[in-house]
């Protein structure tokens, strides 16, 4: 019997969820948030059994990769276990969490234990200052203490995220990259995207693109092309001195990957967004919370969702803000 398959009025098949279990995080990232946040009250976002709900009606409707994002989700309540019955779900192929790393310490056996395949950690400096000025509250010892437990836990193919300014980390790139490789870490760098209005820095001045990167890796390794995928909007290359790291590139603005996109995302309010860089959307909470009991409501309001998918984003290289809502609440 063949499997359902989602797919948008472009005929792009879509499935890979991208799942907000938070808006909340630990970190006050600059690019990410503003310093003095306002997070949504409890009544506003979905339970864990709400969350599940949706894992299960993806899964169903042919979504085989799950990636938890937030905010930062390990500071969720009851995070481990809503792993543990999502990986269960028959059908899917990959579990994936994206993370700041904070928490991973104490978490990354539980959460390997539970079913989680693969892990984002973001790592934007190896510079204990400027990742405090980066993130405003984070500690960089934590973090690297959370990447080393995550390998020890075992964690393969774990991928560093690095957001990448002028003027801020730039000189750090090849840092970074010698840290992936002696850890034995994949890494991507990504441009900065405008969600949500900052007033911290310029991203117009800040804006280093992916190109400008690569250069600066080339200087210090030899980039190979590669033609592997993770079914992200990464673009992979290799290393001709160390074969088994891989290096992604996120283009938003460069070099942007909307013709291949896969993806769909649900805020932790519930908020079906069909493209990062658009609002267009759909309301499932409300579904589920009308039709209690009743998945197949709630698979047809995904099935309709999917025609609400734009053919691309358009982000614009200036200081307007484009989308109003912040990464935090887009859902990573």
């Amino acid at each position: 019997m063949a499997r359902p398959v989602l797919r948008d009025g472009f005929d792009r098949k879509v499935d890979y969820l991208r799942l907000s279990v938070t808006d909340r995080c630990d970190f006050r990232c600059v690019y990410c948030m503003a310093e003095d946040m306002t997070f949504l009250p409890r009544q506003q976002i979905l339970s864990l059994e709400e969350i599940y709900q949706v894992a299960e009606a993806f899964v169903a409707l042919g979504t085989r990769k799950i990636r938890l994002t937030g905010g930062e989700p390990l500071v969720r309540q009851g995070i481990v276990g809503l792993c543990q019955r999502i990986a269960a779900l028959p059908g899917l192929h990959e579990l994936c969490m994206t993370s700041n790393g904070s928490q991973l310490g104490k978490l990354a056996q539980p959460l390997f234990d539970a079913g989680l395949k693969r892990l984002n950690i973001s790592l934007d400096s190896l510079d204990p200052t400027r990742f405090r000025e980066l993130t405003r509250t984070g500690d960089l010892a934590g973090v690297i203490k959370g990447i080393d437990a995550a390998n020890a836990a075992g964690f393969a193919h774990t991928k560093l995220n690095c957001v990448v300014m002028k003027g801020r980390n730039d000189h750090e790139i090849n840092d970074l990259v010698s840290f992936a490789i002696d850890r034995g870490l994949d890494i991507s760098f990504i441009e900065e995207m405008p969600l949500g209005a900052i007033a911290e820095h310029s991203r117009a001045d800040a804006f280093y693109s992916s190109e400008q990167v690569r250069e600066r890796i080339a200087e210090r390794f030899t980039l190979l092309p590669s033609t592997d995928s993770t079914q992200g909007p990464s673009r992979y290359w290799r290393l001709a001195e160390a074969p088994d790291s891989r290096i992604g590139f996120i283009s938003p603005h460069s070099h942007n990957f909307c013709a291949t996109c896969n993806r769909v995302r649900l805020t932790v309010e519930g908020r079906l967004l069909l493209c990062l860089g658009n609002e267009h959307s759909a309301d499932l909470k409300s579904v589920m919370r009308r039709y209690p009991g009743q998945p197949q409501k709630l698979e047809k309001a995904i099935i309709d969702a999917m025609q609400l998918k734009p053919w691309r984003h358009d982000f614009q290289l200036n200081d307007e803000v484009q989308v109003v809502r912040f990464m935090n609440m887009t859902g990573g």
